[in-house]
């Protein structure tokens, strides 16, 4: 996994680059998403197999930074193969940052070639970096009583079954403990609705992607992405909301024989832990304060 950051612009992509043969699927909900290349993460698709997952901010314009993905797979022959040369299978989805930082600020080819670039396989940063860079969450009342939001992951193990979760968390709703008591919560401001958000709260989504060492087939890995989708469901209040473009996408690498019910659960835990470590781990920005700084609120 790798990380671009623009901290002036206040945003950024992530990319997980996957290993060979990496059989991935997906799902989005919400009633905003902005997505590329979803549509053959279904099941019943021709292709199996997934290169690399953008993670991205920049609202639509971000998806440019999927170009850049490619254009590094291609350099080193990784694609999807065709009769004329491989094709790089990069799904990406990015949500709504712009109106925290520098609007014009989005990342682009150069930005996902970078992230590429800054891959490793160990230890990566979270917070406020990556995707996470300008995101914020609990804007129920609007984007003026947001607090910061960010980027986390978790994993989870059981003998030789690993279950990860990265997240990008830039919700519409407020983040919950495990006890069901609200993390980062929305602040109380002047113009302060508690009847309906305004138009600024629809700038939103949340990102998640769970990887696998199981042996799944495509089918199994689709039902893996909800059991994503369930993780948000234990961490966000609301999620999957008409504001929001939520997706998450899985990845099955295939080394270890596992039992279903063992990965979805897994996978809803280390989706959830991630997501608290998003706001956890995130640092407060101008008119943004994080969750970490006087207890919410």
């Amino acid at each position: 996994m790798g990380h671009w950051t623009d901290p002036v612009g206040m945003t950024g992509c992530t990319v997980v680059l996957c290993p060979d043969g990496t059989v991935g699927s997906g799902e989005v909900r919400g009633g905003a998403p902005g997505t590329r290349e979803t549509d053959l993460l279904r099941p019943g698709m021709l292709v199996q197999a997934v290169n690399a997952v953008l993670l991205s901010g920049g609202s639509a314009f971000g998806l440019a930074a999927a170009d850049g993905v490619m254009r590094f797979l291609e350099e080193r022959g990784v694609g999807h193969d065709t009769p004329i040369l491989p094709v790089p299978i990069v799904p990406a989805a990015v949500l709504f940052d712009l109106g925290v930082g520098d609007p014009m600020a989005r990342p682009g080819p150069e930005a996902g070639y970078a992230a590429c670039a800054d891959s490793t396989d160990g230890p990566v940063a979270e917070g406020n970096v990556g995707a996470g860079t300008g995101a914020t969450v609990a804007k129920t009342h609007g984007l003026e009583s947001a607090v910061k939001g960010g980027i986390g992951t978790a994993s989870r193990q059981e003998g030789e079954l690993i279950v990860a979760a990265l997240a990008a968390v830039n919700s519409l709703g407020e983040i919950l403990d495990e006890d069901g008591s609200v993390l980062a919560g929305a602040r109380e401001t002047s113009v302060f609705d508690r009847e309906a958000p305004g138009p600024a709260a629809m700038t939103n989504t949340t990102l998640a992607v769970v990887a696998t060492n199981a042996r799944l087939s495509k089918e199994r890995a689709h039902l893996l992405s909800l059991a994503a989708h369930e993780g948000m469901d234990v961490a966000i209040s609301p999620a999957h909301t008409m504001w929001d473009g939520d997706t998450a996408f899985a990845l099955a690498t295939g080394e270890a024989d596992a039992d279903q019910r063992r990965v979805e659960a897994l996978a809803v835990d280390a989706v959830a832990e991630a997501i608290r470590r998003a706001v956890l781990l995130a640092e407060s920005v101008p008119n943004f304060p994080s969750a970490r700084e006087g207890r919410l609120l």
